[in-house]
């Protein structure tokens, strides 16, 4: 060993039964408050807006990741807000199965002081586990001028690294006028999909990572653009193929899953390997129709997200947002869509690659690739 050498640095794990030269590396990810994170967080929220004197909330939960809540508090009172925190605890698990990334918190239980609280800020640092997107106390937090940033619970790093790009969000609005203006999605691939959405009735949505209008939410990372279908409006075949994503899971597929949807609903999963088996599993086990029913669909939009993240994170540092906004993926979600009035806990977001996704037949992805002005 030459002079100075002591070994391998202290972030390297070898593993039992292998000698140096296989060793696998596991590189941890610590979790404690950097100058670097609190700079990212403070641009975003300056992005949102945020101004001396602004009254701004963080809302967590006793499962919050607690480094996101530290951060937002550091990074608020830098630019000089003023700053409170409202903490709630996680409500008892009411779901026969695990629930990931819903975006239908239910923390806030209906709490009448909270929403006054929330809804008289500024701006609110969401940091629940879930988020607030579709929670049933969004209306009445926004409805007096609040806005609210969704922090997604991952780590840090990541957060830093798809810190928003303003660039982003012309393409995002032009995408989602586009979609507005558009009567029919349709979605094929190489793969087998061929999927046909009524979105004529369909309200579009999208967000780039941050939001300045009162009365409004973002997540972040962001970059998507998106509609959720009115009842009855989604017909075909949705085959998932090896390297798509069942961000549930946090599970990249290993064989091809093939998915017939009639009228909104899955009313057949079929394919050979375990990624089908673990799929009917979770939407039998919700003993729920509306589970297997359409929740919204879209396309990504951001070039510095990656399709490959999940294989640098434990699952436990990573919720996946990143994988929803990744460019040129086609997102297809199963589970609550208010505008169907279907509701439910139940819910796959499902990204796919190779896609191509062509609005009143003008494609607006190809193969996976974005077209035009909004590549």
């Amino acid at each position: 060993m030459g002079a100075g050498v002591v070994g391998p640095p202290p972030q390297v794990q070898h593993w039992p039964g292998t000698d140096v030269g296989e060793s696998r590396r596991c590189w941890v990810l610590v979790e404690r408050v950097e100058a670097k994170w609190i700079s990212a967080f403070a641009e975003v929220f300056q992005l949102c807006g945020v101004e001396p004197g602004d009254i701004c909330a963080v809302l967590s939960e006793t499962q919050s990741r607690p480094i996101n809540v530290q951060l937002s508090e550091l990074a608020l009172q830098s630019l000089g807000a003023k700053v409170f925190h409202v903490t709630l605890t996680t409500p008892a698990q009411s779901a026969p199965v695990p629930v990931r990334s819903t975006g239908a918190s239910d923390a806030v239980a209906g709490l009448e002081p909270v929403v006054r609280a929330l809804s008289s800020s500024t701006l609110v640092a969401d940091c629940t586990v879930e988020g607030l997107l579709h929670a049933p106390e969004l209306p009445a937090i926004l409805g007096d001028g609040a806005r609210v940033l969704m922090v997604s619970n991952e780590h840090p790093e990541l957060l830093e690294r798809l810190t928003p790009d303003p660039g982003l969000e012309a393409k995002v609005k032009l995408g989602t006028k586009r979609l507005k203006e558009a009567a029919e999605m349709r979605v094929t691939s190489a793969a087998g999909t061929d999927l046909t959405i009524d979105v004529s009735k369909a309200p579009a949505g999208s967000s780039w990572g941050y939001t300045s209008r009162p009365g409004s939410i973002a997540h972040w990372p962001g970059g998507l653009c998106l509609c959720f279908p009115s009842a009855g409006s989604v017909n075909g075949t949705l085959v998932m193929d090896s390297g798509d994503v069942n961000l549930t899971f946090k599970r990249y597929l290993e064989s091809p899953i093939e998915l017939t949807i009639v009228d909104d609903f899955i009313t057949d999963i079929a394919g050979d390997g375990l990624d089908a088996r673990l799929m009917a599993s979770y939407f039998e086990a919700w003993g729920d129709r509306e589970a297997y029913a359409v929740s919204h669909v879209g396309w990504g939009m951001n070039p510095a997200a990656r399709w490959d993240a999940l294989t640098m994170y434990d699952k436990s540092q990573v919720n996946g947002t990143e994988l929803r906004a990744f460019a040129g993926n086609f997102l297809y979600s199963t589970g609550a869509n208010e505008v169907a009035g279907r509701h439910t806990l139940g819910h796959f977001d499902l990204p796919m690659r190779g896609c191509t996704v062509a609005l009143d037949g003008e494609p607006v992805v190809v193969d996976g690739v974005l077209q035009g002005d909004l590549a």
